[in-house]
């Protein structure tokens, strides 16, 4: 059997790390791989600018700002990638969440963990949530836990264990802003099984985030951190998320090809397939890794396989934006003692939540300086990803005085708009991917953000199972053929 090629469709996350652990089975199975990206950069919506100003720099992520460290695939790739020393941990001694009630910044009380509350006396005195409210949560340590395995929505979970205002001022905000969801849509099962797992096993989310607490605790009540240094739960790079992508891109010896996209898939000799690239070139490939957007993955396995192209038509996709504008430090004054600001659907603001930057990570923003990013777009508001960037700034500009009381004009801003780039979770979803996959012609695989977890962390986990999976095929194939 002449040396099996891998074709690899997407210069994402995705793409670049399954190359990564593609390459690391070259030991053992001798394949090639070429990795196409038909745009003309690499890291999909890992994305960072560096802008000089004041004698220093600001750091500026278009796209992801971190990765979560509980789940620890990527941090074990950054590790591997030599990326040890830019490691860079969230200020914890500032780690707190405003949520926008009535108009005013609130903070979370202390010992909320997710949208649990595990500290009494903190939770009791908070204005957050009225005193029913309070009551109707405390509820969760009597009421009978469901046991059937089914999926349900995010909001019925909440709504069932703690009550409709935690869902409206806690819950939705933070978890459904997490996935720019829908929380009467969101899959619970495919976004917060934990939950679910809490709940069968202790009869109550409180009961349970207080025996994982108790389990494993860390420095300040936080779960222990594999990252040197402080417990943190979200790490960054020095240099921005992109030095991950740099990284990544700079180990890879295959054939790596921007600008070159696919139009179609086809059967070719045997098992293997036949791309047609927009170039004109064909390329032939025993195996094909497909990590665009489903919808885009759809159209290419459109001829080949109708029936998983239609499963994947039916992931929906919703558009977001991030605008992050920069401000002298005495044109702020608010404090910003905090990592951000979370704003409940029900206030009925035209942006979904603000990061202050420059609070959250060292190294974002010169000394005398703050760096602010805000988020818009989505289900909420899906009309403001078409407002042209003039007016954007000033709806922006005028949230900012009113929820922050920040009237200075910014001495600059950077805009990203991500088009129907965030896959949506909907109840069921786990079980219809389970179809999906189950229908995909051999040697045909889908990774990336669509499928199971949109962090960095799941899409690298995604990749790396797939490249196992593939050298297992390959190798099963050069043994049979002898």
């Amino acid at each position: 059997m002449p040396q099996p090629h891998v074709a690899i469709i997407g210069g994402g996350i995705s793409g670049l790390s399954a190359a990564w652990y593609l390459q690391n089975q070259v030991s053992t199975v001798p394949l090639t791989y070429t990795l196409l990206e038909q745009s003309g950069r690499w890291g999909g919506k890992i994305r960072t600018e560096h802008v000089g100003a004041f004698d220093g720099e600001f750091v500026v992520e278009g796209g992801p700002d971190s990765f979560l460290t509980q789940k620890p695939w990527a941090l074990q790739l950054a590790r591997a990638l030599g990326l040890q020393e830019q490691l860079l941990a969230t200020n914890d001694q500032a780690r707190r969440v405003f949520v926008l009630n009535h108009g005013k910044p609130t903070p979370l009380p202390e010992g909320v963990l997710l949208i649990v509350p595990t500290e009494f006396v903190p939770f009791a005195r908070s204005p957050l949530m009225s005193p029913l409210g309070k009551l109707r949560m405390g509820l969760d340590l009597i009421i009978p836990p469901k046991l059937d395995g089914a999926d349900e929505t995010l909001a019925d979970f909440v709504r069932r264990r703690l009550g409709a205002e935690a869902l409206d001022k806690i819950a939705e905000p933070m978890m459904s802003g997490i996935y720019n969801a829908e929380a009467e849509r969101q899959s619970l099962l495919a976004t917060f099984p934990r939950f679910r797992e809490l709940e069968e096993k202790y009869g109550s989310l409180i009961k349970g985030m207080l025996a994982s607490r108790r389990a494993r605790p860390g420095p300040n009540g936080h779960r222990a951190s594999p990252v040197s240094g402080p417990s943190s739960a979200f790490v960054s790079l020095h240099d921005g998320m992109e030095a991950l992508v740099s990284a990544l891109v700079k180990s890879l010896t295959g054939h790596l090809r921007l600008g070159i996209g696919v139009q179609g898939i086809a059967r070719s000799d045997g098992t293997q397939y036949e791309l047609a690239l927009t170039n004109g070139e064909h390329l032939r490939a025993d195996v094909v890794i497909v990590t665009t957007p489903a919808y885009v993955a759809a159209d290419l396995l459109r001829g080949l396989a109708p029936d998983t192209a239609a499963g994947l038509d039916k992931i929906r996709y919703v558009s977001t934006g991030t605008i992050s504008l920069a401000f002298r430090k005495s044109e702020v004054v608010h404090p910003l003692d905090g990592f951000g600001l979370v704003i409940p659907r029900s206030e009925n603001r035209p942006i979904n939540a603000l990061t202050w930057t420059s609070t959250k990570f060292n190294h974002r923003a010169p000394s005398d300086c703050v760096l602010l990013r805000v988020f818009f777009g989505g289900s909420r508001n899906p009309a403001i990803m078409n407002v042209d960037d003039e007016r954007l700034l000033r709806v922006v500009r005028a949230e900012l005085k009113t929820l922050i009381g920040i009237d200075a004009e910014p001495f600059f801003y950077r805009i990203f708009r991500w088009m129907r780039a965030n896959p949506q979770y909907d109840v069921g979803h786990l079980d219809r991917l389970g179809q999906l996959e189950a229908q995909l012609p051999p040697g045909i695989f889908l990774t990336g953000s669509a499928y199971r977890g949109v962090g960095i962390p799941d899409c690298v986990h995604q990749s790396q199972q797939i490249a196992s999976r593939t050298a297992e095929i390959l190798s099963q194939r050069i043994r049979e053929t002898g």
